[in-house]
């Protein structure tokens, strides 16, 4: 039995080798599986990085026109903003002047009422004064009795109501800016 011993010690020494390789190979293409995996991760990783970086580029594109937008826009309404505090001044103007033509022309009215009262009374006093002076001459009345006078006629005045500056108001519904 001497003699087996050594091989088998030998025999046994090799076989663990064996197993030891054998474990290691194992254990190295689990580890080459785990790498491929972990490079395959990484790869697609990598990948959702880049669409993510195009994305974000892309967004902040958008988010800059947009902004770019905004302040047009911003810019547009400060310009109608001044067009409406201009159209609102012309209207008060052009409010203004139209009541001072108005009261212009009342006046205007009033003046030629008092011009017609003074003809007419006028045109009075010289047909009593014609009148007068044919009686005292003894002669006929040039109008044989005849003559009537027209009832005077009172001119409807027409009022034209003062609108106050307040009330008068820009109808925004349809301005076009």
């Amino acid at each position: 039995m001497a003699p087996s011993a050594p091989r088998t010690r030998a025999a046994a020494a090799l076989r663990m080798k064996q197993i030891a390789l054998d474990n290691q190979g194992r254990t190295i293409r689990r580890l080459r599986a785990q790498l491929a995996t972990e490079r395959r991760g990484l790869a697609a990783t990598k990948k959702e990085l880049k669409e993510t970086q195009v994305a974000l580029e892309d967004s902040h594109k958008v988010i800059a026109g947009l902004t770019e937008i905004g302040l047009s826009m911003t810019k547009n309404i400060e310009k109608m903003k001044v067009k409406k505090q201009l159209v609102k001044a012309n209207h008060v103007e052009c409010h203004q002047k139209f009541q001072a033509r108005i009261h212009e022309a009342e006046d205007s009215m009033q003046v030629q009422h008092l011009i017609i009262e003074a003809l007419v009374d006028e045109k009075d006093s010289l047909l009593q004064t014609i009148h007068g002076l044919q009686e005292a001459n003894n002669a006929p009345a040039p109008f044989d009795g005849d003559w009537e006078e027209e009832p005077e006629e009172e001119p409807e005045e027409e009022e034209i109501e003062d609108i106050p500056l307040g009330e008068g108001e820009i109808d925004d519904e349809y301005d076009i800016y």
